[in-house]
Protein backbone atom coordinates (compact mmCIF):
# COMPACT_ATOMS: atom_id res chain seq x y z
CA UNK A 1 0.00 0.00 0.00
CA UNK A 2 0.92 3.48 -0.94
CA UNK A 3 1.28 5.54 2.62
CA UNK A 4 2.07 9.31 2.60
CA UNK A 5 3.40 11.02 5.24
CA UNK A 6 1.92 14.35 6.30
CA UNK A 7 2.48 16.88 9.10
CA UNK A 8 -0.26 19.40 11.17
CA UNK A 9 -1.02 22.38 8.81
CA UNK A 10 -3.67 23.44 11.44
CA UNK A 11 -7.27 23.87 12.72
CA UNK A 12 -9.58 26.18 11.39
CA UNK A 13 -13.55 27.05 12.48
CA UNK A 14 -15.96 29.66 11.42
CA UNK A 15 -18.94 31.06 12.99
CA UNK A 16 -21.01 28.75 10.94
CA UNK A 17 -19.64 25.20 11.80
CA UNK A 18 -21.79 24.39 14.82
CA UNK A 19 -18.73 23.87 17.22
CA UNK A 20 -16.86 21.41 14.20
CA UNK A 21 -13.20 21.91 13.24
CA UNK A 22 -11.01 21.41 10.06
CA UNK A 23 -7.98 19.13 11.25
CA UNK A 24 -6.04 20.46 7.90
CA UNK A 25 -3.02 17.64 7.42
CA UNK A 26 -0.69 18.37 4.39
CA UNK A 27 1.51 16.26 2.59
CA UNK A 28 5.06 16.73 3.46
CA UNK A 29 6.61 16.47 0.39
CA UNK A 30 3.64 17.90 -1.65
CA UNK A 31 1.12 20.63 -1.85
CA UNK A 32 -2.10 18.70 -1.49
CA UNK A 33 -4.41 19.44 1.65
CA UNK A 34 -6.65 17.31 3.85
CA UNK A 35 -9.33 18.63 5.79
CA UNK A 36 -11.16 16.02 7.92
CA UNK A 37 -13.34 17.65 10.28
CA UNK A 38 -13.42 16.61 13.79
CA UNK A 39 -15.27 17.62 17.50
CA UNK A 40 -14.33 20.41 19.24
CA UNK A 41 -13.01 18.47 22.42
CA UNK A 42 -10.38 16.56 19.55
CA UNK A 43 -9.38 20.19 18.16
CA UNK A 44 -8.82 21.52 21.93
CA UNK A 45 -6.97 18.26 22.73
CA UNK A 46 -4.47 18.40 19.35
CA UNK A 47 -3.93 22.64 20.18
CA UNK A 48 -3.29 22.12 23.80
CA UNK A 49 -0.17 19.52 22.99
CA UNK A 50 0.95 21.35 19.96
CA UNK A 51 1.25 24.73 22.29
CA UNK A 52 2.61 22.66 24.77
CA UNK A 53 0.06 23.72 27.53
CA UNK A 54 -0.54 21.16 30.29
CA UNK A 55 -4.09 20.89 31.89
CA UNK A 56 -4.17 20.16 35.50
CA UNK A 57 -5.15 16.73 35.22
CA UNK A 58 -4.29 14.62 32.34
CA UNK A 59 -6.88 14.70 29.25
CA UNK A 60 -8.10 11.56 26.97
CA UNK A 61 -5.24 11.12 25.06
CA UNK A 62 -3.09 11.86 27.84
CA UNK A 63 -4.40 8.31 29.50
CA UNK A 64 -3.93 6.98 26.23
CA UNK A 65 -0.46 7.83 26.10
CA UNK A 66 0.37 7.25 29.50
CA UNK A 67 -1.10 3.28 29.17
CA UNK A 68 0.65 2.32 26.19
CA UNK A 69 3.80 3.94 28.00
CA UNK A 70 2.45 2.10 30.99
CA UNK A 71 2.54 -1.75 29.32
CA UNK A 72 6.05 -0.73 27.35
CA UNK A 73 4.04 -0.16 24.04
CA UNK A 74 5.87 2.14 21.25
CA UNK A 75 3.39 4.28 19.11
CA UNK A 76 5.16 3.77 15.66
CA UNK A 77 2.80 6.00 13.49
CA UNK A 78 -0.83 6.48 12.28
CA UNK A 79 -2.39 5.70 9.16
CA UNK A 80 -5.37 7.29 8.00
CA UNK A 81 -6.26 4.28 5.40
CA UNK A 82 -9.87 4.78 4.75
CA UNK A 83 -12.70 6.83 3.37
CA UNK A 84 -16.35 5.43 3.31
CA UNK A 85 -19.57 7.91 2.40
CA UNK A 86 -17.49 10.73 3.81
CA UNK A 87 -16.02 9.53 6.68
CA UNK A 88 -12.81 8.79 7.31
CA UNK A 89 -10.99 5.83 9.37
CA UNK A 90 -7.57 5.63 11.02
CA UNK A 91 -5.10 3.13 12.48
CA UNK A 92 -3.06 3.62 15.64
CA UNK A 93 -0.18 1.25 14.45
CA UNK A 94 2.04 0.22 17.91
CA UNK A 95 4.67 -2.48 18.89
CA UNK A 96 5.20 -3.99 22.40
CA UNK A 97 7.11 -7.05 23.15
CA UNK A 98 8.67 -7.14 19.94
CA UNK A 99 4.65 -7.95 18.19
CA UNK A 100 3.31 -5.01 15.99
CA UNK A 101 -0.71 -4.36 16.42
CA UNK A 102 -3.09 -1.35 15.46
CA UNK A 103 -6.02 0.17 17.04
CA UNK A 104 -8.88 1.27 14.82
CA UNK A 105 -9.64 4.87 15.73
CA UNK A 106 -11.37 8.05 14.61
CA UNK A 107 -8.04 10.20 12.89
CA UNK A 108 -8.87 13.13 15.35
CA UNK A 109 -8.30 10.99 18.74
CA UNK A 110 -5.21 9.13 16.05
CA UNK A 111 -3.83 12.68 15.55
CA UNK A 112 -4.21 13.57 19.43
CA UNK A 113 -2.09 10.71 20.34
CA UNK A 114 0.44 11.15 17.54
CA UNK A 115 1.30 14.75 18.75
CA UNK A 116 1.75 13.59 22.21
CA UNK A 117 4.31 10.48 20.97
CA UNK A 118 6.03 12.30 18.46
CA UNK A 119 4.60 9.66 15.89
CA UNK A 120 4.46 9.87 12.26
CA UNK A 121 1.00 10.67 10.11
CA UNK A 122 1.05 8.98 7.23
CA UNK A 123 -2.45 8.83 4.38
CA UNK A 124 -3.10 5.70 2.21
CA UNK A 125 -2.47 7.32 -1.57
CA UNK A 126 -6.12 6.22 -2.58
CA UNK A 127 -7.12 8.20 -0.01
CA UNK A 128 -5.47 11.52 -0.01
CA UNK A 129 -5.99 11.23 -4.12
CA UNK A 130 -9.73 11.51 -3.38
CA UNK A 131 -9.76 14.03 -0.64
CA UNK A 132 -6.97 15.63 -0.78
CA UNK A 133 -6.69 19.42 -2.19
CA UNK A 134 -4.02 21.00 -3.83
CA UNK A 135 -2.90 24.01 -1.84
CA UNK A 136 -1.63 25.54 -5.03
CA UNK A 137 -3.84 27.24 -7.82
CA UNK A 138 -3.46 25.56 -10.70
CA UNK A 139 -6.01 23.17 -11.68
CA UNK A 140 -9.31 24.82 -10.83
CA UNK A 141 -8.07 28.70 -10.84
CA UNK A 142 -8.96 29.38 -14.11
CA UNK A 143 -12.69 28.72 -13.08
CA UNK A 144 -12.16 30.66 -9.96
CA UNK A 145 -10.93 34.08 -10.29
CA UNK A 146 -12.72 36.78 -8.19
CA UNK A 147 -11.73 39.87 -7.71
CA UNK A 148 -13.18 40.70 -4.47
CA UNK A 149 -13.21 38.62 -0.94
CA UNK A 150 -16.98 38.38 -1.14
CA UNK A 151 -17.84 38.37 -4.66
CA UNK A 152 -18.88 35.36 -5.53
CA UNK A 153 -16.40 33.02 -8.11
CA UNK A 154 -16.27 33.49 -11.27
CA UNK A 155 -17.49 30.76 -13.75
CA UNK A 156 -17.30 30.03 -17.31
CA UNK A 157 -20.46 30.78 -19.18
CA UNK A 158 -23.03 27.50 -19.56
CA UNK A 159 -20.95 26.06 -16.94
CA UNK A 160 -22.35 22.51 -15.70
CA UNK A 161 -22.99 22.07 -11.97
CA UNK A 162 -19.45 20.11 -11.20
CA UNK A 163 -17.83 23.03 -12.71
CA UNK A 164 -19.71 25.44 -10.46
CA UNK A 165 -18.80 23.49 -7.50
CA UNK A 166 -15.34 23.36 -8.22
CA UNK A 167 -15.34 27.17 -8.49
CA UNK A 168 -16.97 26.96 -5.04
CA UNK A 169 -14.55 24.48 -3.81
CA UNK A 170 -11.73 27.17 -5.24
CA UNK A 171 -13.00 29.82 -3.59
CA UNK A 172 -13.47 28.27 -0.63
CA UNK A 173 -9.46 27.02 -0.61
CA UNK A 174 -8.34 30.78 -1.59
CA UNK A 175 -10.20 31.57 2.03
CA UNK A 176 -8.83 29.08 4.13
CA UNK A 177 -12.34 28.43 4.77
CA UNK A 178 -11.45 24.34 4.73
CA UNK A 179 -14.86 23.16 6.51
CA UNK A 180 -16.41 24.08 3.31
CA UNK A 181 -13.77 22.76 1.37
CA UNK A 182 -14.38 19.91 2.76
CA UNK A 183 -18.08 20.08 2.60
CA UNK A 184 -18.03 20.55 -1.37
CA UNK A 185 -15.16 18.32 -2.16
CA UNK A 186 -17.35 15.40 -0.86
CA UNK A 187 -20.40 16.86 -2.87
CA UNK A 188 -18.28 17.25 -5.71
CA UNK A 189 -17.30 13.52 -5.00
CA UNK A 190 -21.04 12.26 -5.04
CA UNK A 191 -22.18 14.19 -8.12
CA UNK A 192 -18.83 12.39 -9.77
CA UNK A 193 -19.71 9.00 -8.30
CA UNK A 194 -23.31 9.28 -9.87
CA UNK A 195 -22.60 10.91 -13.66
Amino acid sequence: MDYIQVEIIGLSTSPSSGGAYALVLGEVDGNRRLPIIIGAFEAQAIALELEKIQPPRPMTHDLLKSLFDAVGADVTDIVIDDLREGTFFAKIRYVTDEQEGQLDARPSDAVALAVRTDAPIFVVGTVLDEAGIPADDEGLSAMAETDEPGEEAAVPTGATRLERMEAQLQKAIEEEDYEQAAKLRDEIARVRTEN
